[in-house]
């Protein structure tokens, strides 16, 4: 876990496909978002957006990752994370950031890439 200053919006637009680049925007349960033992099942709130990456010609409304200060994790390998395994990075996350006297937001950002010939999975929690 880090602390990350996003500079630039990264653009999607709604909709997803299971291939590319996506993003996926959740609600974090707000009593579960701040505590140091979070409920795993109680945790992930309702899905807010999923859109793919934007290359400019694609019709739809736009969706962002928007530029401001997160808590970032990451994992590369051979396959991306599914929802139960980024979930668990998430919680970790939280109560690393909570340890260091962070203040999560109620909203995660998961992204799903593929780069340098590696899957990556993404995980930022906006600080407040």
């Amino acid at each position: 876990m880090m602390r990350l200053e996003l500079r630039s919006p990264i653009f999607y637009t709604q909709g997803h496909e299971d291939t590319g680049e996506i993003l996926y925007c959740y609600e974090i349960n707000p009593v579960q978002g701040c505590s140091i033992e979070p409920d795993h099942k109680r945790f992930l709130g309702n899905l807010v957006f999923a859109g793919k990456k934007d290359t400019g010609d694609n019709k739809g409304e736009q969706v962002l990752l928007p530029a401001g200060l997160y808590l970032f994790s990451q994992h590369r390998g051979d396959a991306a994370l599914n929802q139960e395994e980024w979930l668990d990075m998430a919680i970790e996350q939280q109560k690393d950031g909570l340890w260091e006297r962070h203040k999560p937001g109620n909203l995660l950002y998961v992204r799903y890439l593929h780069e340098d010939g590696a899957f990556v999975t993404q995980v930022f929690r906006v600080l407040a």
